[in-house]
């Protein structure tokens, strides 16, 4: 269910952080991240808002959302479930954990589960390449992860 900024608190939310940043130079990012952490998403419907608030296009406000990975469009699951395809975690099992990820909760990189239960995304760097593979699971960092590890991990999240 994606939030629309018609709800009214959400649009309180969006002008409040646009209100804090508008005079700073480069205030985009910084807006859109603010964004993101309040309300765990950027909503489709803010990208005219924002637009409109700081005198650019909605197609510049929407190529910035698009362009940057970590930007969702879409409210994450509960366990957000992060794996490095950096080249170091391929050469050492990456594409394994993906095939895990895709048959044990269902959904591929870029992907929430119908039940809200797990977002997999993937990324090329976590910075944690000599103990590679490695996946991030609600902000932790985990290194040297196998499959039987990981399908835990999932298993526990779409439990819970």
């Amino acid at each position: 269910m994606t939030t629309s900024i018609s709800d009214v608190t959400t649009q309180a939310t969006i002008s409040a952080i646009v209100a804090a940043h508008r005079d700073h130079r480069g205030s985009l990012l910084p807006i859109l991240h603010a964004i993101q952490t309040e309300l765990g998403h950027v909503p489709e419907d803010a990208v005219p808002l924002l637009a409109k608030e700081l005198n650019l296009s909605r197609a510049d406000v929407h190529g910035v959302v698009t362009f940057y990975h970590d930007f969702r469009r879409e409210p994450a699951g509960r366990t957000t479930v992060r794996i490095c395809r950096a080249e170091a975690c391929q050469a050492l099992g990456a594409e394994a954990l993906v095939s895990c990820a895709r048959d044990r909760a269902g959904v591929s990189p870029g992907e929430t589960r119908a039940d809200g239960s797990v977002t997999v995304e993937q990324v090329f760097c976590l910075g944690n390449c000599a103990l590679g593979p490695s996946v991030e699971v609600n902000g932790e960092v985990l290194g040297r992860m196998g499959v039987d590890r990981l399908r835990s991990l999932l298993d526990e999240a779409v439990v819970s």
